[in-house]
């Protein structure tokens, strides 16, 4: 039973490097999901607080955190997006 153990964790630890098990995303994506947080940051006049890749029923996404500023006297507001990567 150990052996099985041993094994299956080692498969798994190949498949993940190989890229065959879990996120499909490489660092590019990141880096588009952060250039696309920025520009959307930009167009409402906000400030980019996080962007990060996920999944989101098995469709790759981005998910962006943006502070905007202060109106009429309420407090500055976080708004967050979800923009499909496909």
């Amino acid at each position: 039973m150990m052996i099985f153990r041993a094994l299956s964790r080692f498969a798994a630890l190949g498949l993940f490097s190989a890229g065959l098990l879990g996120p499909q995303a490489g660092p590019g994506a990141a880096a588009d999901c952060a250039s696309m947080g920025r520009q959307i940051a930009a167009e409402n006049g906000g400030k980019l607080i996080q962007a990060a890749e996920s999944n989101q029923g098995g469709r790759p996404v981005c998910v962006v955190m943006i502070l905007l500023p202060a109106k009429d006297g309420q407090p500055p507001r976080r708004d967050r997006q979800v923009i499909p990567l496909d």
